[in-house]
């Protein structure tokens, strides 16, 4: 049988106290990350449900709405509130700008969009 450890007292307590201190550290490092872990799970369970539809605030006095979105659009900025489906429909058709990447309007579908008097005077 192959012998490798200390022959003295001394040593092999010193030893054990060293492996002892190391497995708390495992232990407390594997307790660690559990928590981690199930605070992660909470937080996504009770994450709130993302919006059906999104409208970009603008700047400026009363922050009017600048674009709507479809709820998971990645290019709405920072200010932004979430709307209704009927709310949405009536901003687009009041005028408001439909994001080009999502297309709310055609998942909304809203076929004819009144067009912004500013855009037809620029392409002239």
């Amino acid at each position: 049988m192959l012998d490798d450890l200390p022959p003295d007292l001394g040593r092999l307590v010193a030893l054990r106290v060293w492996h002892a201190m190391w497995l708390q550290r495992i232990d407390n490092k594997i307790a660690a990350l559990q928590k981690r872990g199930a605070e992660q799970e909470r937080g996504q369970r009770a994450r709130p449900a993302e919006p059906e539809w999104i409208v970009e605030l603008g700047i400026g006095d009363g922050r009017p709405p600048a674009e709507i979105h479809v709820g998971g659009c990645y290019a709405a900025g920072k200010r932004r509130r979430p709307v209704g489906r009927d709310e949405a429909r009536r901003l687009l058709a009041s005028g408001v700008r439909a994001c080009n990447h999502c297309q709310p309007d055609t998942a909304l579908d809203i076929l004819d969009l009144p067009t912004q008097p500013g855009l037809a005077t620029a392409a002239r």
